[in-house]
Order: C-alpha cells, then sequence, then structure tokens
C-alpha cells in the first residue's frame, strides 16, 4: 500500500497551494485528483489584493502581477460606484485579472518543484482513519496517510465520508453561465420587461450571466446551448445569436459551511468547507486563504513539533472566516436584490464615503483578516510588507517568509539571546517604535514587542512550541 504523510483529495487552487506549503516544510505529500487532465474551461479571473499579500509571502506574487491586468479596486455584487483599494490595508492596491487556470499552474510547478507528487486521474472513493492514520481507498487501490485534507470542492466526498454536516440555506434562485462568442457588447444588457443579463469580456469570447427562468427540477442537468440561448432570447425579447460554447454551467445562491474543519485526521480546505454565491469574486480567494492558513500548521503537526492544540486553531480561525464570507456575499446579493431600498441606499451612501469605501474594500476581499483582536494594531493580523535593512542590505518584511518559518523580527538588537528558539532577523526600520515582531510562517503577527520581551515566551509556546527560550524570559 502506498504511503504519503499527507493525502489531499483534489487539485484545484486550494489543494495545489496546500501541497506546496506542505511540501515546502518537508512533509511528504500527494494529490489525488480524479480529472485525467485540467479542465479545459477557466472558473475564475481574480485574484485579490488579500490572496497577493499572501503569495508574496512565498515570493509567487510577483510573476503573476507581471502577467495579469490591474484593476484598482475590488469586485462587488450590489453597488453602482466601485469599491477602490487605493487607501486599504494591503501592499497590492488593485484586483489581478488572471486565469484561474494560469494560477493553478503556478501552483503545480511550485508544488512538484518542492516534491509533491501529483496522481491525476485518481478518484478518492472512501476512507477509515484510526489513531495513527488515515486509509484511503481509491478507484484503483489504497493509498494510506497521517492525515487526509478534502479540497475536492463543494460536493466534497471528503467531508460527506468524515460525516461532517453542511448546514446552510438552499438556493432560491439559478443563473446559467455560458462562455460563447456573440455581439453583445460587455456590460448588463436589459429586455422591455426590464430584466437583464451580464456579458464580461474574456480572451476570444464573452462569459454570460443570465438568471434562469423554471431551473430542471435535478439541478445537475446539463446545460446546452440551446437553453442558454432560450433564456437570453426571453430576457432580452429578441434574438442574438450564440457561438462556439467553450463551457455551459449552472451555478445558485446556497450557502453552506461545514460544521467542523477538522474531524480527527481528516481536515477540510476551499469549496470542501464552504459554499456561497458568487459575488465579490471570492471563490478562488478563499480556498487560497484556508490553504495558507493550514499548510504550516499541518506540517509542524506531521513534524512533531507543533504545541498540541495548534491543528485545532485552523478550525477556529477559518470557520470565523468562512462565517464572514458567507455573510457579506449574501449581503451583496440582497443588495443587489433590494433596488431602491432604504437601507440599500444607505449602503451606496457609506460606500460614497472614503472611510466606508476603504472598509467595505476591505471587508470584501478579507483584508481585515485579524485572528487576534485587541492589543496592538498589527495583533493577528497580515503584517504589512514593510521595507527593511538587514546586515547592510534592503529588503521587504516578505522576503523573510519565504521559506515557510516562523521568525522573530529583531528591530533593536536586543533579542538575539532568542535564536536558540526560533530565527531571528536583525534588522532596522527607522519609522516604527516596535522593538520586535514574532510572525507566524503565514505571516500575521504573534506578538509585538513594544517594551522589552514580555509576552513572548507564551507566544513562542503557543504557536511554535515547546522551544529552549532565554533564561530571562
Amino acid at each position: 500500500m502506498p504511503e504519503t504523510d499527507v493525502l489531499i483529495a483534489g487539485a484545484g487552487p486550494a489543494g495545489l497551494l496546500l501541497a506546496a506549503e506542505l511540501a515546502l516544510a518537508g512533509v511528504r505529500t500527494t494529490i489525488v485528483e480524479r480529472h485525467a487532465e485540467r479542465p479545459p474551461y477557466c472558473r475564475g479571473f481574480n485574484l485579490n489584493s488579500r490572496s497577493l499579500d499572501l503569495l508574496a509571502r512565498r515570493g509567487l506574487a510577483e510573476g503573476l502581477v507581471a502577467e495579469g491586468h490591474r484593476v484598482p479596486h475590488a469586485p462587488v455584487t450590489g453597488l453602482p460606484g466601485p469599491l477602490l483599494l487605493a487607501d486599504a490595508a494591503t501592499d497590492h492596491p488593485f484586483s489581478l485579472g488572471i486565469p484561474q487556470t494560469r494560477v493553478e499552474e503556478v501552483l503545480e510547478a511550485r508544488a512538484i518543484e518542492l516534491g509533491a507528487e501529483l496522481l491525476r486521474g485518481h478518484e478518492l472513493r472512501t476512507f477509515t482513519q484510526d489513531d495513527d492514520g488515515v486509509t484511503a481507498e481509491l478507484h484503483n487501490g489504497h493509498f494510506r496517510c497521517r492525515y487526509l485534507v478534502g479540497c475536492d470542492g463543494g460536493r466534497s466526498t471528503v467531508r460527506k465520508q468524515a460525516g461532517i454536516a453542511f448546514p446552510g440555506v438552499d438556493a432560491r434562485w439559478f443563473a446559467l453561465l455560458g462562455d460563447v462568442e456573440c455581439e453583445l457588447p460587455y456590460g448588463p444588457s436589459s429586455g422591455p420587461d426590464g430584466r437583464s443579463l451580464f456579458v464580461i469580456p474574456r480572451p476570444g469570447y464573452v462569459r454570460i450571466v443570465v438568471r434562469e427562468d423554471d431551473p430542471p427540477a435535478d439541478k445537475d442537468t446539463p446545460v446546452t446551448l440551446d437553453r442558454l440561448q432560450a433564456q437570453v432570447d426571453a430576457v432580452l425579447g429578441r434574438h442574438v445569436e450564440l457561438r462556439a460554447p467553450r463551457w455551459l454551467s449552472r451555478f445558485g445562491d446556497a450557502a453552506r459551511l461545514a460544521e467542523r474543519y477538522r474531524s480527527g485526521r481528516v481536515l477540510l480546505a476551499g469549496d470542501a468547507a464552504h459554499i456561497h454565491p458568487p459575488a465579490g469574486a471570492i471563490g478562488v480567494n478563499v480556498a487560497l486563504d484556508d490553504a495558507f492558513n493550514l499548510g504550516w500548521k499541518l506540517a509542524a503537526t506531521v513534524r512533531g513539533t507543533a504545541p498540541a492544540d495548534l491543528l485545532d486553531t485552523y478550525h477556529e480561525e477559518r470557520h470565523a472566516a468562512g462565517e464572514r464570507i458567507l455573510a457579506n456575499t449574501r449581503a451583496q446579493v440582497a443588495l443587489e436584490e433590494a433596488g431602491a431600498e432604504p437601507w440599500a441606499d444607505l449602503m451606496r451612501r457609506l460606500a460614497a464615503h472614503p472611510a466606508g469605501n476603504r472598509a467595505l474594500a476591505e471587508i470584501i476581499t478579507g483584508l481585515d483578516a485579524c485572528y487576534e483582536p485587541g492589543g496592538h494594531p498589527w495583533l493577528g493580523r497580515l503584517a504589512p510588507d514593510v521595507p527593511l535593512t538587514v546586515s547592510g542590505t534592503r529588503t521587504h518584511l516578505a522576503a523573510l517568509l519565504h521559506a515557510g518559518r516562523p521568525v522573530l523580527l529583531d528591530l533593536t538588537g536586543a533579542f538575539a539571546s532568542w535564536s536558540a528558539a526560533i530565527d531571528v532577523v536583525s534588522a532596522s526600520w527607522s519609522s516604527s517604535d516596535i522593538e520586535a515582531v514574532l510572525l507566524r510562517p503565514d505571516g500575521h503577527v504573534a506578538w509585538v514587542g513594544t517594551s522589552g520581551d514580555a509576552g513572548l515566551a507564551e507566544a513562542v509556546h503557543r504557536w511554535v512550541g515547546d522551544v529552549p527560550v532565554p533564561a530571562s524570559a
């Protein structure tokens, strides 16, 4: 029976980034993907500011930014104007237009380069777990692993087999999506009865999104070009020929959140843990956020260096984030449907105010993520990519995290004695009154020192484990 440390079901963005994070930490990692090849269509075309900030902590953002198209605002549904990102708390004040397929190619190359194994055409069917690991049954054999992670989509086999409840609300409406060729202009197009559809430009084709009248009882019924054509004609009140379909699909506004992100040695990430309306183009971005949070914690657990409850913090932090994501995507849909309702007008006025615009942009993109609210403004948040000087060389904070290890950033030279416990980087940053910062491998701040090392030992034990600390601590 083949063995690995971590078996990941699903080679989408969450699975590929998670594999790269685990392999970076020296953990044997195998991805099994039921499709023999990457699907020929592209689900999404957006990386938001939060995702770019996270990917920059591994040196992966710069190449993607060079390939993509920058848009200076956050995608949002239900507001007439954009949510500008110029003043938001981010190192990347823009959304990046780039195909999800390209992002997956980059993440796959990264994972394989670091030593992860990707097995396409291998479908996980069931599994059993015991005190020592998980035995997974594939369509063509068995796999033994220490941990299993379901990154296998909204209909996750892993989630169902683990018996993890998926509470939420069913879809109230469905929409058709079609990547086709046609002569419709970009943006919204309305018909005589006021109904509308939306056309999004894509390289060589357009993406049409239109609400579906009278959807079939079986929502898995394949969408045909004739079905999409009939719906477009009905909305516009005239015939506009649709040609050369590349991808036809159906989606709804269902919103569900896994009751638990962890069940023993089984974990969930990405769509396997949450589904929500597509408002705000958040899907791929929250999947990457899950994987980035889980990777270093699972790696430390596998290596046996993690504090006893470190892996449980994955559920604590990302389940709460999932609740916020479901709330804000559903709110965007409600805002769009409310039209001229007084509270909808109030939200639009709030978005028009600079401070309100910034706050909403950070909420929509997840830039407001804070895993430990209270205390210093940096605590629990992603540390900004401030310029630093290390050993006489100019660099940035994000570069200190490329190796995926926790770092104690020493800004005064007073923390060298901590080097036996953790990687200490002595640096200068002239604009700060902070003396030192403990950075988790994901770049979030675990401790901020402004007057000595009070509380540092507790933070190190909480996030790094039982390591020797200076006697003075």
